[in-house]
């Protein structure tokens, strides 16, 4: 069971989670961008995860994605899924505010992929202070809604016709996840 993970060791202040299933939990790094771009393209190829049309090179992915809460999953040594997070603004206000990017493998989907990253990550983003995380969801990706409203997240509500995408108009669902640890 996915919630029955333990911490193995601590890198720094990042934690390193085995899961029971053999997925490891580990800090997202420059080596791992090739197998995350490649989850990333084949998230964007579905249209339905993002408004994004390509995947950008890491430096350009690097700046805009917070150091401290970006995540890896492993099976096998391979990476299967990851998780990031990014600023919503660059106003102190909103500075415990994060925007939340998480995509699995087609191959790793429906396996528990996602529900370890989305919980590491909740953990990760406390231990930095972040109080609110935010998912900008297509209606139409019922999975994704699922995974957060699993993990404490609700619907904020739908923001119509928010971006054009392949030449349609889509809505995106905001949804929210307001810390209990932090205390704002």
């Amino acid at each position: 069971m996915i919630d029955n993970w333990a911490v193995t060791s601590f890198v720094g202040y990042r934690r390193i989670v085995a899961m029971p299933n053999s997925i490891r939990i580990a800090p997202l790094a420059p080596a791992d961008w090739p197998a995350v771009r490649a989850i990333y393209e084949e998230g964007i190829a579905t249209g339905q995860a993002t408004f994004e049309t390509a995947a950008p090179e890491w430096e350009a992915w690097d700046v805009a994605h917070r150091p401290d809460c970006r995540l890896v999953a492993r099976r096998a040594g391979q990476v299967v899924g990851w998780v990031a997070l990014s600023p919503v603004s660059k106003r102190s206000v909103y500075s415990g505010v994060a925007e939340v990017s998480i995509y699995v493998a087609a191959a790793a989907r429906r396996q528990g992929v996602g529900r370890a990253l989305l919980l590491a990550l909740i953990e990760a983003s406390e231990a930095a202070g972040i109080w609110t995380l935010q998912a900008g969801v297509f209606p139409e990706n019922e999975a994704s809604i699922a995974l957060h409203i699993s993990r404490g997240f609700h619907v904020v509500g739908r923001r119509e016709r928010l971006g054009l995408h392949h030449g349609v108009w889509r809505d995106s669902l905001l949804l929210e996840r307001r810390s209990d640890r932090i205390d704002t």
